[in-house]
């Protein structure tokens, strides 16, 4: 079943042209990698999904319905969820507290926590401290645990890796892959490697439209159609 439908959007900033007729679906089920340079419209598709900024043209359907413009509380009460480049966690709440705001049915908050701290121990560690004085790692897993409690049917995730040691890289891909298992991600990663290893298919995006798309199998860095637009 296609889950999320994109048709030809072109959307702005001000008068600045930043998608200029991109299609992309996802399948219920598929894990599904934009890629490309900075700039060239990633997280822009994001937001033009979320309803942050509608495009002036084409459409967004969820599930079959047409969600173009619809304000974003809206589009989150769908059941899309967003894990933001930089995070957006309530800083003074504690770990526990940023989880249980998450949550939409008051009746299984308890099974909803302790189903996220069976993905991440880490933060079952951490659970009375304030999410602002948690390592990057942590606050990253914090994000994502949120949009996993919240019962989402697709999660938007924006460079979920940015800024992170390789080490702790590793430790969010891996909570990443066990997160795909339960929903559908839609994910924006300049690691092309991380990338092309947690989605099923890829859009190539340059200068606002889509370049290349495919399966990820096989894939690397080396593959002329991609370094083509990846290069500076």
């Amino acid at each position: 079943m296609t889950l999320l439908s994109v048709n030809d959007v072109h959307t702005y900033y001000g008068e600045s042209h930043i998608l200029e007729g991109v299609s992309l679906d996802v399948e219920s089920g598929q894990n599904v990698a934009l890629i490309g340079r900075n700039g060239v419209g990633k997280t822009t598709t994001l937001r033009t999904i979320l309803g942050l900024t509608p495009p002036r043209e084409g459409t967004v359907r969820f599930k079959g319905e047409d969600i173009t413009g619809e304000h974003t509380h809206a589009v989150a009460h769908r059941g899309i969820g967003w894990i933001p480049e930089d995070r957006r966690m309530f800083s003074r709440l504690t770990v526990e507290e940023n989880l249980r705001v998450s949550i939409k049915d008051p009746d299984r908050i308890a099974e909803q926590i302790e189903y996220a701290y069976s993905v991440f121990p880490d933060l079952e560690d951490h659970r009375g401290s304030t999410a602002g004085k948690l390592s990057g790692g942590q606050q990253q897993m914090l994000s994502i645990a949120r949009g996993l409690v919240g019962d989402n049917d697709l999660l938007l995730v924006d460079e979920p890796s940015e800024g992170l040691a390789p080490l702790i890289v590793e430790r969010v891909a891996e909570s990443l892959r066990r997160v795909s298992t339960e929903t559908t991600l839609l994910l924006v990663e300049q690691n092309f490697p991380l990338a092309m290893d947690l989605a099923d298919y890829f859009y190539l995006l340059d200068n606002g439209r889509v370049m290349e798309e495919g399966s990820t199998e096989g894939v690397t860095s080396d593959d002329e159609r991609i370094t083509r637009h990846l290069s500076a």
